[in-house]
C-alpha cells in the first residue's frame, strides 16, 4: 500500500488516542520530500527529530532542510543550541510534548521527522525521565577514562548494550558504564516500556533497497562538499568552536578534522564520511526494524 493510502485510511480510523504521524527511515532516504507534501495536504507542522539538527551554524554537514525545502511548513527543533552546548532527550521531549499539544489543540496531526530513533521514541512512547539511578562521583571517575578505554569497558560488563552504541557516542557509553558501576545491572534492564501513548502512522520512504541507499549516501556527501562543507567547518572553527565540542563531534564534521590538520587528503577524509554515514545508516536500520513490529 502506498503512504497516501495509508494517510487516507489513517485519517479515517476512530480511536479515543490523540493521532501522531511518524516520518522515518535512515540518513539520505527521502523523508524531507514525503514529509512536505503530507503536511501541505494536512495543513500541520513538522517535528524535528534529529539530534544534529538541533544545532545552529551547522546545516550543510547536517542535511538541514533549507528554507526553499519547507515550502512554508513550519518546522520546529531546529537551530535550538549551539555546537559547544548539550541537549538532552529529556529537554527535547519536554520542549517537543508542548508542541504537539498545542497543534492538538488546532485540530491539527503533528508529524516526526527524522532519523534518531532515540528522540522518536521519546515522544510516542510513555517514557518518563530519569529512570535510572545517577552518582556524581561514579561519573566523575567515568569521565576520566578516555573513548578507547570507555568502550572496551563497556564491551566487558554491557557486550550487548555496546554493540548498540557507537565508541563516538561518548555521552550514552559513559551513561551505560555509570549505570553498570552503580547498580551492576545493563542500562536494558532500566529502558522504557514501549507502550504507544498515541494513535501513530509510521511512514517511511522507499529507498530502493540497501546498496541503492548507500549510493544515494555516497552522493549525499559529494553534494555536501560542492554545498561547500568545508568551508562550513572552517567557519565553525573561526567562530571558536573546537573539535571536542558535542555538536562538532557529529558525523560528517569529524571526519575531516585530520584533513585540517594536514593527516590525510581531501579524497580520504570525503570516503571516511562516506563509511561513517553508511555505518550509521545500518544502525538506524536496525533501530527502525523494531517498529515494522508495531507498524500496522
Amino acid at each position: 500500500m502506498d503512504y497516501k493510502k495509508q494517510l487516507q485510511s489513517f485519517l479515517k480510523k476512530k480511536t479515543n488516542k490523540q493521532k501522531l504521524i511518524v516520518i522515518y527511515g535512515p540518513t539520505g532516504a527521502g523523508k524531507t520530500s514525503m514529509s512536505i507534501d503530507i503536511a501541505k495536504f494536512l495543513d500541520t507542522e513538522i517535528i524535528s527529530t534529529d539530534s544534529r539538527q538541533i544545532f545552529k551554524y551547522m546545516d550543510i554537514g547536517t542535511g538541514k532542510i533549507t528554507d526553499e525545502e519547507m515550502e512554508w511548513v513550519p518546522h520546529h527543533m531546529l537551530d535550538i543550541i549551539t555546537p559547544d552546548k548539550e541537549y538532552s532527550v529529556w529537554e527535547f521531549q519536554k520542549v517537543s510534548f508542548e508542541i504537539m499539544k498545542n497543534l492538538w489543540s488546532q485540530n491539527k496531526i503533528p508529524m516526526l521527522v527524522g532519523g534518531s530513533g532515540l528522540y522518536i521514541d521519546s515522544l510516542m512512547y510513555d517514557w518518563a525521565f530519569p529512570s535510572a539511578p545517577s552518582d556524581k562521583g561514579v561519573r566523575k571517575d567515568i569521565e576520566s577514562l578516555s573513548k578507547d578505554e570507555l568502550y572496551v569497558e563497556l564491551q566487558k560488563v554491557d557486550p550487548e548494550v555496546a554493540r548498540e552504541i557507537h565508541p563516538n557516542n561518548i555521552r550514552r557509553v559513559q551513561r551505560a558504564l555509570e549505570i553498570y558501576r552503580i547498580t551492576g545491572k545493563s542500562k536494558k534492564e532500566f529502558d522504557h516500556k514501549k507502550i504507544l501513548k498515541y494513535e501513530v502512522l509510521f511512514l517511511t520512504p522507499d529507498y530502493g533497497g540497501r546498496e541503492n541507499l548507500y549510493n544515494r549516501i555516497n552522493s549525499r556527501v559529494q553534494s555536501m562538499m560542492g554545498g561547500g562543507l568545508l568551508e562550513e567547518i572552517q567557519w565553525l572553527f573561526e567562530k571558536g568552536y573546537t573539535e571536542s565540542d558535542f555538536g562538532m563531534q557529529s558525523i560528517g564534521y569529524q571526519e575531516f578534522f585530520p584533513y585540517f590538520h594536514w593527516e590525510i587528503s581531501l579524497e580520504e577524509a570525503v570516503t571516511q564520511a562516506q563509511q561513517a554515514s553508511r555505518n550509521y545508516a545500518k544502525r538506524q536500520l536496525t533501530w527502525f526494524s523494531k517498529y515494522e513490529k508495531v507498524r500496522k
